[in-house]
């Protein structure tokens, strides 16, 4: 399976992780600069942000929105998941605004794992119920105009 150019760019930014109260990490304001945070410090949530900013590595547009369910209204729906496809997650509520994206790594019968910003404050794999699964999205054609080589 090959891997998305947008993923490979994630992968890139393992490890950078929010600092300690009274600093920021100034790569994730650079994750925020691809959305409405423009600005903003490593305490805001960062999940949307890191997903906008790895997009943007490789010329696709993302939603510009540091929300993660905006992301449920981007590029064309997945039936079945596939490696590097944007997942939407929902958090405590499944019918409120809150939520958390990532890339799609693999699933089991219990959970889906991703690779995505502010997941335990860093950029990791993690893991979540598939049950929190909103939906999955996939770049459409007008997004990857510039991106030849998605598979």
């Amino acid at each position: 399976m090959t891997t998305p150019p947008w993923l490979t760019a994630a992968t890139l930014e393992t490890g950078v992780r929010t600092f300690a109260a009274g600093s920021s990490n100034p790569r994730i304001t650079t994750f925020h600069d691809h959305t409405n945070l423009r600005g903003y410090d490593d305490k805001a949530s960062w999940c949307s942000s890191f997903v906008n900013w790895s997009m943007a590595q490789v010329g696709i547009a993302g939603t510009g929105s540091a929300l993660a369910r905006s992301w449920l209204d981007w590029g064309m729906p997945l039936e079945t998941p596939r490696l590097g496809c944007v997942a939407v997650l929902s958090r405590e509520d499944p019918t409120g605004w809150k939520g958390h994206v990532g890339f799609f790594l693999r699933a089991d019968t219990e959970h889906v794992y991703l690779l995505g910003g502010n997941q335990l404050d860093e950029v990791r794999e993690h893991f979540y119920p598939l049950s929190a699964v909103l939906g999955y999205r996939w770049p459409d054609a007008v997004a990857t105009r510039s991106v030849s080589h998605i598979p």
